[in-house]
């Protein structure tokens, strides 16, 4: 069961908006050659303020993110890209309701 996680928070440099929404698409393809990330999101909350959720099982898959491509990618980039650098908060999972199997639709 998740029970570490991160979040971060970003925002964006005025023009560099569809760059930054691009690199978080981008990422996508890194976090999914990482065994130990449960889930990964990239979220948006307005213009110009971007985010990643990720959830791990442990704090061995956590810092493996942390030390891994998609972190390091944000990082040579921050400058670019973001008015300051990006807030990365370590957090607790409480609990979680896990995605459920979708039932197979019997209409023709």
């Amino acid at each position: 069961m998740v029970k570490k996680g991160l979040f971060v928070k970003m925002i964006a440099k005025p023009g560099k908006e569809a760059e930054v929404e691009a690199f978080l698409n981008s990422g996508l393809a890194l976090v999914n050659e990482e065994p130990l990330t449960v889930t990964w999101y990239a979220i948006k909350f307005d213009d110009s303020t971007f985010g990643i959720f990720d959830t791990f099982d442990s704090d061995e898959g956590r810092d493996a993110h942390l030390n891994g491509k998609v972190a390091a990618a944000l990082m040579a980039n921050a400058a670019e890209l973001l008015l300051e650098g990006p807030t990365i908060e370590k957090i607790g999972i409480i609990t979680v309701k896990p995605a459920e199997a979708k039932a197979e639709s019997s209409v023709a």
